[in-house]
């Protein structure tokens, strides 16, 4: 469910209560939280209504001033839906990304999981490799650079953002101090064991 930066700050405010869409199928859940842009949404009850009886008070909690105003945005198809929601705080993984005291081998086992996930194979210090290098581009030309669909390579960002490690800028990424923190230890630890391997071969 995506909500514009002013309809998302009116949540926070409180102003903002409800959201309605038309959807096949919903894409929040009650109960659960949405994370957005500005931080994490509550989401309460999600129900399937009839835009006739869509209420001018029901409108007004949306942010509309009439409910005329509303159900003119509503031109999509599928079901019509009436979704609670509420200020829940900030997004966790902003703090997260400022964390550089790394745990390192439970954040490399995480990594590790997701590359043994991967049809395609080993994939994530790849990806913060290719970011680091070309930060504020384009994610269809990164994409396209290492021969994946943009979808795709946006999905996968999207779990190495879950771990505090990128951010999103208007345009592209970049890494956050926690993945640039990580980077740094991998190649130190690339260059340790670069080391002993010469040593061991000279003695």
């Amino acid at each position: 469910m995506l909500l514009k930066n002013d309809t998302l700050e009116r949540i926070r405010a409180g102003t903002i209560t409800l959201v309605f869409r038309r959807w096949r199928r919903p894409t929040v859940k009650a109960g659960g939280q949405l994370k957005t842009r500005l931080g994490v949404l509550g989401i309460g009850s999600v129900k399937v209504v009839d835009p006739a009886r869509v209420s001018a008070a029901d409108a007004r909690r949306a942010g509309y001033a009439t409910r005329e105003a509303l159900l003119a945005q509503l031109t999509r198809e599928g079901d019509c839906y009436r979704i609670e929601v509420s200020w829940a705080g900030a997004d966790p993984r902003i703090a997260l990304r400022q964390d550089i005291e790394l745990d390192l081998p439970m954040l490399l086992e995480k990594l590790s999981r997701l590359d043994r996930a991967s049809r395609r194979g080993p994939w994530t210090r790849a990806t913060l490799e290719l970011i680091a290098a070309r930060p504020a581009e384009l994610a269809a030309h990164i994409a396209a650079s290492i021969g994946r669909d943009k979808p795709g390579f946006k999905a996968d960002v999207r779990k190495l953002k879950a771990l505090g490690l990128t951010e999103s800028l208007p345009v592209g990424y970049r890494l956050s101090p926690r993945g640039q923190a990580l980077l740094d230890s991998l190649a130190l630890t690339c260059s340790e064991s670069e080391r002993a391997q010469r040593g061991r071969a000279s003695s």
